[in-house]
C-alpha cells in the first residue's frame, strides 16, 4: 500500500527548521506555561500520569509539567527543537521524560493510552484534512476520560470580517522581531500556513469524538482549548 501520509517538515516552517531561530524562541514567543500545567493539574494529572507534548517545541512546557507527573513523552518534527528539547532535558535532569523526533501524524505511541496531551502552536501547521487527521489520532492516544489542552492560532471571525480583523491584529503586532511577532512576519503566517476559522476547528474537535469543556478567543486570533475523550 503506498504511504499516503505526508511529511510534516516540508510543513513545519523553515524558521522552525533553523538553529538560529530555534535559540531564540523561546524570548520570542514569551510563552509561560504556568496556566496550562494548572489546567491539567485540574483535570485530575497528578504523580502517576502520563502526559504527551505533541510539539514540545524547546520543552518550556515539558520541562513545567515533568516535576507534577510520572511521565512525559515529548515529541517533535522539526530536528533542531529536538536537539535543544534534548539538551534542556539533560540540563534540568528531567529523568521521567522521553524526547521522540516525531510530528502529529507520524507518531507511534506504545504502551499504555495518556492521561493528557498537550499541544501548542503545531496544529496550524499543516491543512484542515491533516488536522482531522491528526486530531482522531490524539483522541486514540487518549485514556477515556483523558484532556487535551490544546492552543493554536485560530480566527475567530466571520469571513466578511477578515480584511478589518487583520488591520487590527498587525497594528497590535511588536516592532522588535527578538520579542515578539511583527506585523511582517504575521502576515507571512496568514499568506503560508493553515491557520483556519474557530467554527472550523470546533466541530471538528467534536466530530473526531472530543468534549470541548472550555474555549477562550485571545484578540480573536489565538484559540485555548482545553477538551475530554468521553468515557
Amino acid at each position: 500500500m503506498a504511504d499516503w501520509r505526508i511529511d510534516e517538515r516540508e510543513f513545519a516552517g523553515p524558521e522552525h527548521l533553523d538553529p538560529a531561530y530555534v535559540a531564540a524562541y523561546e524570548r520570542k514567543s514569551g510563552y509561560d506555561p504556568a496556566d496550562d500545567v494548572d489546567a491539567l493539574l485540574g483535570r485530575g494529572v497528578g504523580p502517576d500520569s502520563t502526559v504527551l507534548d505533541m510539539g514540545a517545541g524547546t520543552g518550556a512546557f515539558t520541562a513545567a509539567i515533568a516535576p507534577h507527573c510520572g511521565r512525559v513523552v515529548a515529541v517533535d518534527v522539526s530536528p533542531a527543537m529536538v536537539r535543544a528539547l534534548r539538551a534542556r532535558v539533560a540540563a534540568d535532569g528531567l529523568a521521567n521524560v522521553r524526547v521522540v523526533h516525531a510530528g502529529l501524524v507520524s507518531y507511534d505511541h506504545g504502551g499504555e493510552p495518556v492521561d493528557a496531551v498537550f499541544s501548542r502552536n503545531v496544529l496550524h501547521q499543516v491543512p484542515d484534512f491533516w488536522k482531522g487527521v491528526a486530531l482522531h489520532r490524539l483522541l486514540g492516544l487518549l485514556r477515556p476520560g483523558g484532556v487535551l489542552r490544546l492552543h493554536d492560532l485560530v480566527y475567530d471571525v466571520e469571513p466578511a470580517d477578515v480584511p478589518a480583523f487583520m488591520d487590527h491584529w498587525f497594528a497590535g503586532a511588536v516592532e522588535d522581531p527578538a520579542h515578539g511577532f511583527t506585523a511582517a512576519e504575521l502576515a507571512t503566517h496568514v499568506r503560508t500556513e493553515s491557520s483556519t476559522y474557530s467554527w472550523l476547528l470546533e466541530p471538528l474537535l467534536e466530530r473526531v469524538g472530543f468534549t470541548i469543556v472550555e474555549r477562550e478567543y485571545r484578540r480573536s486570533a489565538y484559540g485555548t482549548y482545553t477538551c475530554v475523550r468521553p468515557g
